[in-house]
């Protein structure tokens, strides 16, 4: 009788490389810690570098080997003069046939990636405001907006995000979460949306539009 091999998720079979200075744990869950978690969760993730700490809730079904030492090659990595050795992750699950389990595999080793490049080099969201009179400025922890409406736009800065406008019409969103620094981004653009007629709007990183023609009469 023939088997079929198990296919094993692409993502979260690769070991996670963890940079000099960052430090990774498995931790009960606790109020302190982490809020608003899925049910029947119990343990969570930290990450912490140079640039801050992150956490994030693991689920039961998912393994994670921390830190994980390889022999071959385990002291070429310096830190300063001093050789110390290379740390990986390896990101498991109790059943990689099961789909669940299989699409937390990949998802969860992929977050671990971001919170290790974001406690270790931060993420940095660039913003260009295209039209005329449109300009930006930092108010008291607020984003002011003149997007062509009637009334200036406020949005607040969520914790975690610095926020720097070099020129009334360019913004630049620092941050550690991915996720966090992202949504601001998006809770910005939303107030004008690039449109492909006058090509004018919020652009938030290489984004680009095709313009379009306008109907002729």
């Amino acid at each position: 009788m023939h088997v079929s091999p198990v296919a094993l998720s692409k993502v979260g079979k690769q070991l996670l490389r963890l940079p000099v200075g960052v430090t990774i744990t498995r931790q009960p869950l606790t109020k302190t810690l982490l809020t608003n978690v899925p049910l029947g969760v119990k343990s969570a993730v930290v990450v912490s570098g140079a640039l801050g700490t992150l956490a994030m809730p693991v689920a039961p079904c998912v393994s994670l080997e921390l830190p994980l030492l390889m022999k071959k090659d385990a002291t070429d990595e310096k830190k300063g003069d001093e050789k110390v050795a290379k740390r990986f992750v390896r990101v498991s699950v109790k059943d990689p046939k099961d789909k669940r389990h299989k699409s937390m595999w990949g998802t969860t080793r992929r977050l671990i990636e971001n919170m290790v490049t974001g406690v270790s080099e931060g993420f940095v969201i660039p913003i260009k405001l295209v039209g005329v009179g449109y300009r930006a400025a930092v108010e008291d922890q607020k984003v002011v907006l003149k997007l062509g409406h009637s009334h200036p736009i406020t949005v607040n800065v969520p914790q975690g995000v610095d926020v720097n406008v070099p020129a009334p019409q360019r913004l630049i969103l620092r941050g550690i979460d991915l996720q966090v620094v992202s949504q601001f981004a998006a809770n910005i653009r939303k107030h004008r949306p690039p449109e492909p007629y006058n090509q004018k709007g919020v652009f938030v990183g290489d984004e680009t539009i095709k313009k379009k023609e306008g109907k002729k009469r």
